[in-house]
């Protein structure tokens, strides 16, 4: 993941962390340590975070260089249950069982369930390494793009 472009993003906006924070309805402190990537930023923060930014999530964590997307929505809500079916979508294209994607995100099957029917929203780290592993775009996994 890039922590030194949610830095670049806040610094070009002229805000202090505090400021973001705010925004973001987060503890300074909270956003600080996403800020060092001492902890990752979850996905419905970094959906608000992209969102304010009008950027892409994609781009946020690295797996674009791509700042902006015409094609990209705004979405106030992630949709569990769209994300979910998604990673369904994927695990099977990829003829893989809830185990085997659970294995290989260092998981539990019953997790990888709870993700695909939408009981959960997933970890950023779980949909950053599927989005790498898979080369798939999170922005895509989130819904919004097509």
């Amino acid at each position: 993941m890039n922590e030194k472009r949610l830095f670049d993003l806040r610094e070009y906006a002229d805000l202090s962390q505090k400021d973001l924070a705010n925004k973001l309805g987060v503890t300074q402190q909270t956003y600080s340590l996403w800020e060092k990537g001492t902890k990752i930023i979850p996905l419905k923060h970094l959906n608000n975070l992209c969102n304010y930014y009008k950027t892409s999530m994609d781009y946020v964590l690295g797996l674009s260089n791509e700042r902006t997307n015409s094609d990209i929505k705004e979405i106030k809500e992630l949709n569990k249950k769209l994300i979910g079916s998604r990673i369904k979508e994927i695990r099977e294209n990829n003829k893989l069982t809830l185990r085997d994607l659970a294995s290989e995100l260092n998981t539990t099957s019953s997790t990888i369930s709870a993700y695909e029917t939408g009981k959960t929203l997933v970890l950023t780290a779980f949909a950053y390494q599927i989005c790498t592993k898979y080369d798939v775009s999170l922005d895509w996994l989130c819904g919004k793009v097509k």
